[in-house]
């Protein structure tokens, strides 16, 4: 299977998953680079997952799924133009010989659904949208504090080698802010350097993975003493209180700069 992140907009990636003939996207929030892809490749489009309704990640789907009759999976509970086959939690789906696991994660919007495959070429993978984001995660515009931590520890409960394919390219600021948080993580040191270089190259940072994101993204270790210090000393959190910790954190990457 060939993993490729398609760029779009400023800073958007739809992940195409193909076997050199069949073909998946997520989230194709514009059809023209989609569209490009498939045809350079002689590659027909099976299916589109969608994993919440925000435009940047469902501007393309109705084009694409006229043009190639693709099969359309998405959330069962958010505004996705018909026709589509809705999920919810526990659902399992199949497309190009993969079988994926549908995850509810909401938070970024009240009805996010992540896809699961245990195994694709010897290793998991995650299309896990605008929730998780490496060294970040996203800002809650429908969901809660609580149901957004549920939902990351979630992920995080994944293996360790999960691929994380999410939906945007804010790495290098994430890490920035992460720094902030965990100046002393000497892990977080050395992804960033990391990240840095791949940028310079011109290259995604992405996909991450979950141990590597168990390791530096602030807002999975909540119940890390150095961050819940740090959102004490930011704005008076609870450091026992993991929810408190992670609004706080949140609510101070929302205004970092």
């Amino acid at each position: 299977m060939n993993l490729i992140p398609l760029p779009a907009f400023q800073d958007n990636y739809l992940w195409l998953l193909h076997d050199g003939q069949r073909a998946l996207v997520v989230d194709p929030g514009d059809a023209e680079p989609v569209r490009k892809f498939l045809t350079e490749r002689g590659l027909q489009l099976e299916a589109i997952l969608v994993t919440h309704h925000h435009p940047d990640h469902i501007g393309g789907v109705d084009a694409l799924r006229d043009a190639t009759g693709a099969r359309v999976f998405g959330p069962a509970r958010e505004r996705i133009p018909e026709p589509l086959q809705r999920l919810a939690e526990g659902d399992r789906i199949e497309v190009l010989g993969l079988a994926f696991e549908v995850l509810e994660v909401p938070g970024h919007t009240a009805g996010h659904i992540a896809y699961f495959c245990k195994d694709v070429d010897g290793a998991p993978l995650l299309f896990c949208g605008d929730t998780l984001f490496s060294g970040g995660c996203g800002r809650l515009f429908e969901g809660t504090p609580a149901q957004m931590l549920d939902s990351l520890g979630k992920l995080a409960a994944l293996p360790g080698h999960t691929r994380v394919c999410c939906t945007h390219e804010y790495t290098l600021s994430n890490l920035k802010f992460a720094t902030a948080v965990e100046p002393g993580n000497m892990r977080l040191d050395h992804y960033r350097q990391q990240c840095e270089q791949r940028r310079s190259r011109g290259e995604p940072t992405l996909p991450s993975t979950i141990a590597v994101e168990r390791d530096i993204n602030p807002f999975l270790r909540t119940g890390v003493a150095a961050v819940a210090q740090a959102a004490h000393d930011h704005d008076g959190a609870d450091v026992a209180d993991p929810v408190a910790v992670f609004a706080t954190l949140r609510h101070w990457k929302n205004g970092f700069r």
